[in-house]
């Protein structure tokens, strides 16, 4: 491939679960209620995931969906990049299951673990492997099935998070071809390690008895340093997005669905009005790297994206982690 090869976002598919989860279902475990819910964060609803459903289950529906809208067989694929940090089992990766799956048996697959920054993480692993004349076609998903990790005795988190998988192929181009991936950008500060996680269950705290009764495979979270990290970080990683263009080229922001509130502290932060900015949270929570794909699927069936103008793509949580990419549509 000739090194002035461009990136360009080829298809675009998700999945959610069938099963809708309402706020009042919490009820039942914790005090609260849909309104105490809806004020603070946004959320109506969340999909959970059925019984007998995975996360590569989901991964490979909406790969399939995302191969076929760009017109690319599963076995022209030369990598699959699926970004999770609820995989169908810690070893071996989810990958793998989805290249089986879909049939894509030439395509290299491996994880990306970066929470809620997972999908962009992958989107900039599968950009460079492009660039780099590696791959011509790369699948990057970002999914999780986080229903199964929340603690029903912790009204801060378990309200929170929901499951779903989204998509895109990523295919080489000419320079100047649609959904022309501009760059991708990444960043992480270690300090606030602790404002998200799950105790135990790796090197450090494997599970045991004792770390299952402490309740400690279960996601915490620590809302206020989270919503501090989360506005700062979006406002900058979105103006880092966009340095160099005018406002107005800007056709839509879509951010990953954590809160709200904190999207729209970010984008009064940024002064784009609401009509840019694609939030779907209310219908499905915060589903970590699934979160931004799923909503850019969302946005390319309701035609929000128009040609030549900029789309910006944004992410941050656990690690701490965040990323932003810049595409122009």
């Amino acid at each position: 491939m000739s090194a002035d090869r461009a990136v360009g976002i080829a298809g675009v598919g998700h999945r959610v679960p069938d099963r809708v989860v309402p706020n009042s279902w919490f009820e039942q475990y914790v005090e609260t209620s849909d309104e105490w819910i809806q004020q603070r964060t946004g959320i109506r609803e969340r999909r959970f995931a059925a019984e007998d459903e995975a996360t590569s289950d989901m991964c490979i529906v909406a790969g399939r969906m995302a191969l076929e809208q760009a017109g690319v067989a599963p076995e022209d694929l030369d990598l699959i990049v699926v970004g999770t940090v609820s995989p169908d089992q810690f070893l071996p990766a989810c990958a793998p299951l989805v290249q089986e799956g879909l049939g894509a048996k030439g395509a290299a697959a491996f994880d990306v673990s970066a929470a809620c920054t997972g999908f962009i993480t992958a989107l900039s692993v599968g950009e460079s492997t492009i660039r780099a004349g590696s791959a011509r076609h790369v699948l990057v998903i970002g999914a999780e099935t986080l229903s199964r990790f929340i603690d029903l005795q912790d009204r801060t988190s378990c309200i929170l998070f929901g499951d779903g998988a989204g998509a895109v192929v990523l295919s080489a181009q000419e320079p100047g071809g649609p959904a022309e991936l501009l760059r991708t950008s990444l960043g992480s500060d270690g300090a606030g390690y602790e404002f998200i996680q799950m105790v135990s269950g790796g090197s450090r705290s494997p599970a045991s008895a004792d770390s299952v009764e402490a309740r400690e495979h279960y996601i915490r979270v620590r809302g206020r340093d989270v919503f501090r990290f989360a506005v700062t970080t979006m406002a900058r990683s979105v103006g880092e997005m966009l340095e160099g263009h005018d406002a107005d080229e800007l056709g839509l922001l879509v951010p990953h669905q954590v809160n709200a509130r904190i999207i729209d502290a970010a984008a009064e932060k940024l002064a784009i009005p609401p009509e840019k900015v694609m939030v779907n949270i209310e219908k499905y929570g915060n589903t970590s790297a699934a979160s931004v794909p799923i909503a850019l699927s969302e946005a390319v069936a309701e035609g929000r994206l128009e040609r030549g103008k900029l789309l910006v793509m944004c992410a941050f949580g656990a690690g701490l982690n965040w990323g932003g990419a810049l595409v122009r549509w």
